[in-house]
């Protein structure tokens, strides 16, 4: 053991070493990252500018979309910079802080996928109570505890990745420090890192997914009382959006952490991991607006105020 050298520094390997390949990557996820920053940043600015949109759900969908925007800050901007470097070494210390960030937007967006259908369903099971049930007051404190989950989940796995032993590979098969990789160059014992994740992850999935669940259970007997064509293709535009976001996030993050140990596999589990956290950011602006009437009707007035001050 005294030959042992702890590791301080860490190389993330990426994607691949082909350095054609990198290139068209970089031009790849640049794209995606700005479309994803337009994407989210707009739709926050357009509910903030426009009064039709100050309403709890637009209010939610905001909060989400500067998640996103943040989620993919976390991991791109430094995936971009590997792709043109040599030399991918990230610290101990922004190993730690990437991997945090990383986990507490990720868990936060659980949490808020879930708030957002029990807005869903306030508003269309109970339309007469939904100004006194989704308040002001309940969704800012809705969205804090999403964020106070997010930032309590993230705690705990970075604090329990990070007091392991690194002492023998430095090299992370990924592109950015995750929790798998992390575990997989440990010379310590993972154990009960693995049962950590399993458990945690396992226990937010579950809760988030059954509120949902159960939560459109209900608006689905809310749309077989409604009579009208036009009632019930309203709601499954405005519900459907969300259902399509949902099964994608939750259905990546379960594949990812909700398994055993024994059956990651690092280099597939990479492409799975880039879409829920580059990929999924940049797709939620458009599964939530384009579908959306009101957003699609913010969108022209916006634009048509910034064509009058053209004209003028």
């Amino acid at each position: 053991m005294e030959n042992v050298t702890a590791v301080t520094v860490f190389v993330l390997k990426g994607l691949t070493d082909e350095l054609e390949q990198q290139s068209l990557l970089f031009l790849l996820f640049l794209a995606i990252y700005l479309f994803t920053l337009t994407g989210n940043l707009g739709l926050v600015l357009l509910v903030i500018g426009d009064s039709q949109l100050r309403n709890p759900m637009y209010y939610f969908l905001s909060v989400l979309s500067s998640v996103d925007a943040c989620f993919s800050s976390v991991i791109t901007p430094n995936m971009l910079v590997d792709l043109l470097s040599k030399n991918k070494v990230i610290s101990f210390l922004e190993c730690a802080t990437q991997m945090f960030f990383a986990v507490a937007f990720g868990t936060t967006e659980c949490f808020l996928l879930a708030a957002m259908a029990y807005d869903r369903y306030v508003a269309i099971y109970n339309p007469l109570l939904y100004s006194v049930s989704m308040s002001p007051r309940v969704c800012v404190s809705l969205v804090a505890a999403s964020y106070v989950g997010g930032l309590l989940h993230a705690s705990v796995h970075t604090a329990a990745t990070f007091s392991l032993s690194f002492c023998a590979s430095n090299e992370i098969r990924h592109v950015f420090c995750d929790i798998p990789p992390l575990l997989a160059i440990s010379c310590s014992d993972t154990h009960t890192n693995q049962l950590l994740l399993f458990y945690f992850v396992g226990s937010i999935e579950t809760v988030t997914i059954l509120v949902v669940l159960v939560s459109y259970g209900f608006i689905l007997l809310a749309i077989l009382r409604v009579h009208s064509g036009d009632g019930r293709r309203k709601v499954f535009s405005t519900c459907g959006s969300h259902l399509a976001g949902v099964a994608i996030y939750h259905g990546t993050i379960l594949f990812m952490y909700v398994r055993p140990s024994s059956s990651y596999a690092l280099d597939h589990d990479m492409i799975v991991s880039l879409f829920y956290t580059v990929v999924i950011p940049m797709l939620n602006p458009v599964i939530y607006s384009l579908r959306n009437r009101d957003v699609k009707e913010a969108m022209k007035r916006v634009l048509g105020r910034s064509g009058c001050v053209g004209k003028g």
